[in-house]
């Protein structure tokens, strides 16, 4: 865990709540997982020894959910071909395109047991608030797929800031390192070309009690799942 620092600014785009939501409403749902063609059972004489899932009735380890297994990933392209990612086979995406000219699009990113995990917004309008708080990063990962797209390199990151007596845990990506070496914190918007593009998880209410209970979800199943979404960004 990286010392506390205090920020200058917080990241917020007014619109992008008001799109998503209307995206769940009114975008195209991408069942990608029952969407593909079915494959051809192998005869029987060259198929593999079944596999078996332990039984937690019968003292077996208790599987992990499919909604956050991160196996046989499907790759989904916004509307205008420009930016991807990759999510577990059994979620699914609901694009929505709320201008053309100018661009702006929003996906939200959904398993098939609960409400949204990710939102993500790109578009050529974008606000930013200001506010102060002390940020305490927990975890940050460069995202290869957008090397060289935007300087500095867009990371996954996962951060908590705290601001009178409240603590706001965050994770998404980031507009390079949420704080700088010189511990400059950085909330900068990401770049794509001529697009801003911001991809959050979405909690609700306060998730986690404090750091240690934070970071124990994080290595856990499904926060590493969100994180596999977020490192699979690319840009072309």
């Amino acid at each position: 865990m990286r010392p506390a620092h205090r920020a200058t600014t917080n990241l917020a785009l007014t619109a992008v709540a008001a799109l998503t939501l209307s995206g769940c409403a009114a975008g195209t749902s991408l069942e990608t997982a029952g969407s593909q063609a079915p494959e051809t059972p192998a005869p029987a004489s060259t198929r593999g020894p079944a596999a078996v899932t332990p039984s937690p009735t019968a003292g077996g380890t208790q599987p992990v959910p499919p909604a956050f297994h991160p196996d046989s990933p499907v790759t989904v392209t916004f509307p205008d071909g420009r930016l991807s990612f990759q999510h577990p086979k059994a979620w699914h995406v609901e694009f929505f395109q709320a201008s053309e000219s100018p661009f702006v699009g929003t996906a939200t990113v959904s398993d098939r047991v609960g409400p949204a995990k990710i939102a993500v917004y790109t578009g050529q309008i974008a606000d930013v608030v200001a506010s102060n708080a002390d940020r305490t990063v927990l975890e940050t990962d460069p995202v290869p797929g957008l090397r060289g797209h935007s300087v500095p390199t867009p990371h996954s990151s996962f951060f908590v800031d705290r601001s009178g007596g409240a603590a706001n845990y965050r994770m998404g990506l980031t507009a390079g390192l949420p704080v700088s070496p010189d511990g400059k914190v950085q909330d900068g918007l990401i770049m794509l070309g001529d697009r801003v593009v911001t991809a959050d998880v979405v909690f609700t209410g306060q998730p986690f009690a404090n750091d240690e209970e934070a970071k124990a979800w994080y290595w856990g199943a499904e926060g590493q799942a969100l994180k596999a979404v977020l490192m699979s960004f690319s840009y072309r």
